[in-house]
């Protein structure tokens, strides 16, 4: 029998796409975590505000409830890049933009708040940051979209596959109850939500980051 022994270094495999969450090992479980509190950090902050100064509050408490709504929107950025990152609601072409267009609704959602909580009352009621409102809802229904997605595509594992359909129900929800009776229950219903869907899902998120990893790609 001819044996031959060779130095070079074995290359590297093609074939094998690794998962978003198990590239950098540790490190990508790591961010996965940090985007969990921080989502945790944000639903607490607007819940928070919400049962503090309702939805509709003037003056100061109007300004507070707007930037702690930044403050969940930003933590819903952190949900959505650990959903572009693991590929959550599929490895489509459409999945990918669908998640990208999120992104955008929500990005003009989140400068809405911000402009809306710094800038003097003369120019708050201004048309055309009126129409930049309109991405408020439209991101939060946008997300209950990639909730029922995500739960259909099963890439996210235990709980995780579950939970954002049960957090992004929050407009879902809320909506509704503010139109039919007004402040006082709409305000419980929302703060509430948001504690029982959007924080526990990041604390989910922290505490059992492997969970994004799909099941083909965690080699089962």
């Amino acid at each position: 029998m001819d044996t031959h022994i060779t130095r070079e270094a074995a290359k590297a495999r093609t074939d094998v796409t690794p998962s978003a969450a198990s590239t950098g090992g540790a490190a990508g479980l790591g961010s996965i975590r940090r985007a969990g509190a921080g989502l945790t950090i944000g639903a607490l902050a607007w819940a928070a505000s919400i049962f503090v100064y309702g939805t509709d509050a003037q003056g100061m408490g109007g300004r507070i409830h707007d930037l702690t709504g930044l403050a969940f929107q930003l933590g819903v950025f952190c949900l959505l890049r650990v959903q572009m990152r693991t590929r959550a609601i599929g490895t489509s072409r459409g999945a990918v933009i669908a998640l990208r267009v999120e992104a955008v609704l929500l990005a003009v959602a989140g400068v809405w708040s911000l402009l809306h909580g710094v800038l003097p009352d003369g120019l708050r009621d201004q048309v055309w940051l009126g129409l930049m409102d309109i991405f408020w809802p439209l991101s939060m229904f946008g997300m209950f979209a990639i909730g029922v997605k995500l739960a259909l595509a099963a890439r996210w594992r235990g709980m995780l596959r579950w939970w954002p359909l049960v957090a992004e129900t929050w407009a879902v929800a809320t909506v509704p109850t503010y139109l039919v009776f007004g402040d006082p229950l709409a305000n419980w219903v929302g703060g509430c939500h948001l504690v029982i869907g959007y924080a526990l899902l990041g604390l989910l998120l922290t505490r059992r980051p492997e969970l994004t990893v799909a099941d083909e790609e965690n080699g089962r």
